[in-house]
């Protein structure tokens, strides 16, 4: 089948003052396509949706946005900090997102900007954050830390709601009262994380499944004693006020959309190893008919 529509990446008005810009990516398409977008579900509607540039994220929002393509819907997908993707859909500036980790990671963005968004559920349990390390090192619990690592933990973008976690963390242990966290990005870390594994070094990082990195690496969680990280977390799917107006069939792809975390670091290990989202996702929406169907329930073309 050949795709109708294209993925964009914009900038959202709100990031233009911060520097957050974006490419525009186009797939084009023919003539002849373009006028049967009408004869389609999503007769070319444009929908956008927001998401942080972690690993699960990616794979994640390119599988929604295959799915909603073949649909015959004209899909943006915006990478933003994650504040600001919060932000985004409580102002209805961006459609949809598909990274709302709750209770815990992303608690206090519930609380600032939940009641000017709809939560559809989760989308994928069994999530979790914590504090995580190659399963060489000796030691077992956030607890027993002392000295490794030069007392730095390895973190992800400031702001992030594993960041901070990991300062809670720093707070509430004694033994880390003089332990600092190097922030940075999702990507940069998972770099500095190999290269200690490659030369087994000591590393302490900010970790969360579902992840690529515990496919590709044998990485263990330290126990917290003190239950600074909580339990498992579900990741939930918020939409913009007025999207189940608006576009009722993609709201209902949207609320259907539920995966698990096998199948989503599957998909993220091979673009890690080299595939593009865009050419992972549209492999894993062919191969998985049945899931697809499931999403697209009662959303007759």
């Amino acid at each position: 089948m050949t795709k109708t529509t294209k993925r964009n990446w914009k900038r959202l008005g709100l990031t233009a003052g911060l520097g957050l810009g974006v490419s525009l990516i186009a797939a084009g398409c023919g003539a002849a396509e373009t006028e049967s977008m009408e004869d389609t579900v999503g007769k070319g509607q444009e929908i956008e949706l927001a998401y942080v540039e972690w690993d699960d994220a990616v794979a994640t929002n390119h599988v929604v946005a295959q799915v909603l393509e073949d649909l015959g819907y004209d899909v943006t997908l915006t990478p933003l900090d994650n504040a600001i993707m919060w932000e985004a859909v409580s102002t209805g500036q961006a459609d949809a997102m598909l990274s709302a980790w709750l209770p815990g990671t992303h608690g206090a963005q519930l609380e600032e900007y939940g009641d000017k968004m709809v939560d559809l559920g989760g989308n994928l349990e069994g999530a979790k954050i914590g504090l995580a390390v190659p399963a060489y090192m000796d030691v077992d619990s956030i607890a027993d830390l002392a000295d490794q690592a030069g007392k730095s933990i390895t973190g992800i973008e400031p702001g992030a709601g594993i960041v901070a976690a990991a300062e809670r963390a720093i707070a509430d242990y004694s033994n880390l009262s003089d332990w600092a966290i190097e922030t940075s990005s999702s990507g940069a870390m998972t770099v500095t994380l190999g290269q200690a594994i490659e030369n087994e070094e000591e590393i302490i990082i900010t970790a969360w499944n579902p992840h690529w990195k515990f496919s590709a690496y044998d990485l263990k969680y330290l126990d917290d004693p003190n239950g600074i990280f909580g339990g498992e977390e579900t990741v939930h799917t918020m939409v913009r006020e007025g999207l189940e107006t608006d576009m009722p069939e993609a709201y209902q792809v949207l609320d259907q959309f539920h995966w698990t975390i096998e199948d989503v670091e599957a998909l993220m290990l091979q673009i890690y190893e080299g595939e593009s989202a865009e050419d992972a996702a549209e492999a894993f929406v062919e191969a998985n008919p049945d899931l697809v169907a499931e999403w697209t329930a009662g959303v007759a073309e």
